[in-house]
């Protein structure tokens, strides 16, 4: 076995912000979901100025003023929607009516940026698309187990330099902590929350089509169950698919919430990939019994096995690109379609799973 100290390959230089204080102007409106405070983060890591904050519930607003003092509270969502200055609104309502958000942001001329799942059905995904074809306007997604992940950034730029081949398979894991009394009771009605193959299983998707550079997938199989929580009769605490890509790849992933109380962290996130010429292992969130921190990732290939630390060292370029894809109007950061097929794919892997709960 040949070791290297990793000198081959290295990530990209940090990202740096891409606008001037006041260039590119964002809102947050709807903050249902923790993860506004990611996707806001991210944003004004870019140079965004976060000018306006809307929900209707006063407390998640003070909340988030506490996170951002500098944002003004908007007495309505219109106050938001009718400012000629802001860009882009960034949400993280429940997620059923992600959608229809997006299409009121887009009907007033701006860009939308949302929480994955971006939408809880087909149907909702036809309006969608339709709004983006008749707006001109762009309905951007916050896959953040990928976009936001910094093992997950050098893994896609590690591909790109070629150095496992040609992907073949991208196996992924999703499991989260469930700490069910923190949650919203809408967490838990599968109108509203969409399944979880929809909810985590839009991640997983997004990283398949990604990695292998596929431009759709056909579900195989898929399953879901309910295995320990008949409290929550509409929960699925368990789901997984298989997939075979556009490319010929094949995609396997697992979404749970059945992270043990033990666990250092939410959940011990991992992806695989196999190329033709070597594999990585992404272990993002933690190192499994050890205290090294998040962000590993470990490449063999034909010249070298190496274990990579990247906290800290890579960034989370898609904010820049973001930004900028909003103002040129290009599409380095996502292509729409690419961020509608990845929830497509995960729509149909949860209509036509199999439900195991006895």
């Amino acid at each position: 076995m040949s070791t290297s100290d990793g000198g081959t390959y290295a990530p990209a230089p940090l990202p740096a912000p891409v606008v001037e204080p006041g260039e590119f102007v964002v809102a947050a409106v709807g903050l249902d979901h923790g993860h506004i405070y990611g996707m806001c983060e991210g944003l004004l890591g870019a140079g965004a100025t976060l000018r306006w904050v809307h929900d209707g519930d006063p407390e998640k607003v003070a909340r988030f003023r506490d996170r951002f003092p500098d944002v003004r509270v908007a007495r309505s969502e219109a106050e938001v929607l009718d400012d000629p200055e802001v860009h882009l609104v960034a949400g993280a309502a429940v997620t059923s009516e992600r959608c229809a958000l997006g299409v009121r942001v887009m009907e007033a001329g701006k860009d939308y940026f949302t929480d994955k799942a971006p939408l809880t059905t087909l149907e909702q995904l036809a309006t969608a698309r339709a709004a983006v074809a008749r707006t001109g306007r762009k309905y951007a997604v916050y896959y953040s187990e990928r976009v936001h992940v910094e093992t997950a950034v050098f893994a896609g730029q590690l591909i790109e330099q070629g150095a496992i081949g040609r992907v073949l398979q991208v196996v992924g894991f999703g499991p989260h902590r469930l700490n069910a009394p923190s949650r919203p009771a809408w967490f838990f009605e599968k109108e509203k929350y969409g399944g979880i193959l929809t909810d985590i299983g839009s991640h997983n998707v997004d990283q398949v089509l990604h990695y292998t550079g596929a431009t759709d997938a056909e579900v195989v199989s898929s399953q879901i169950a309910n295995y320990a929580h008949p409290e929550h009769p509409e929960l699925d605490d368990f789901g997984d698919a298989n997939l075979v890509t556009s490319t010929g790849a094949t995609g396997y992933f697992r979404c749970d919430w059945f992270t043990p109380d033990g666990l250092q962290t939410w959940g011990d996130g991992r992806t695989f990939i196999l190329g033709t010429d070597g594999f990585i292992e992404q272990r993002k969130y933690m190192n499994l019994g050890t205290d090294d921190g998040p962000a590993h990732l470990f490449l063999a290939n034909g010249d070298q096995e190496t274990h990579f630390r990247l906290h800290g060292e890579v960034g989370y370029p898609y904010f820049g690109q973001l930004v900028l894809d909003c103002l040129r109007r290009t599409e380095e950061a996502m292509t729409q379609e690419h961020a509608f097929t990845a929830i497509e794919v995960a729509l149909r892997a949860q209509a036509t799973a199999r439900d195991l709960t006895r």
